[in-house]
């Protein structure tokens, strides 16, 4: 195993639980991005398509699954939870994100290392990650515009 993988996936695991925590002893998301949450449920959905045809590891596939739940679990909150939904500003998530969904997977279709429909998700959540942390910036341009 290499430690840099696992440090990433510690770190990063570390993150989400902090943040579905932080919703919902707060039963609030306010500050959060539901555009970005949905980009990077859609990132890990597409890229570990191969949990279903390929077993590499335990800890592997573990990983996956942990981080496509807990990604889903926060954007349910976000959407259907009847309390922690009130609190989420629609007004100020207004980034147009359905253009970096289809963006990313035209260059995926593009630009692919095999033609195939699990190395063409694999490219999409790969370019889609690098660009889902948009709404997020986007979002706090706003919430800063109204509090100062």
């Amino acid at each position: 195993m290499n430690i840099f993988r696992l440090a990433g996936d510690i770190t990063h695991l570390i993150s989400i639980l902090v943040l579905l925590l932080k919703i919902y002893a707060t039963k609030s998301c306010s500050g959060i991005s539901l555009k970005t949450q949905e980009l990077y449920a859609l990132v890990f959905v597409a890229r570990y398509l191969d949990l279903f045809t390929d077993f590499i590891s335990f800890y592997n596939t573990v990983m996956k699954i942990v981080f496509i739940v807990s990604s889903l679990a926060i954007v349910y909150f976000m959407r259907l939870h009847p309390v922690i939904k009130r609190s989420y500003d629609k007004a100020l998530d207004t980034f147009r994100h359905n253009f970096l969904i289809l963006g990313c997977f035209v260059l995926a279709l593009l630009i692919h290392e095999k033609f195939t429909l699990q190395e063409v998700f694999w490219a999409f959540s790969i370019y889609l990650e690098a660009v889902a942390i948009l709404p997020s910036l986007s979002f706090f341009k706003e919430v800063e515009m109204w509090t100062t």
